[in-house]
């Protein structure tokens, strides 16, 4: 099973959480950035159905792949 952390830093002017790389959209305090990312950290967790996924890799670029809805991983807020 994977592992995501996300950490809650300042960024563009307020803050933001981020995780391998990517950061989220800016949030106004610090306190929003985390509940931000503790609801998403929680999400991850759920299984949902079996999908077809798209995301931004760290060099940019766009990938596509099946993402199994039962493989979730375990994860976790610092910051």
């Amino acid at each position: 099973m994977s592992h995501v952390t996300y950490r809650i830093v300042e960024h563009d002017g307020g803050w933001a959480y981020t995780s391998n790389g990517t950061f989220s959209e800016t949030f106004a305090s610090h306190d929003a950035a985390r509940a931000a990312a503790v609801a998403v950290a929680r999400e991850q967790r759920v299984p949902d159905q079996t999908a077809v996924i798209e995301y931004e890799n760290t060099s940019g670029e766009w990938v596509t792949e099946r993402a199994d809805g039962h493989d979730r991983p375990d994860t976790d807020v610092e910051g």
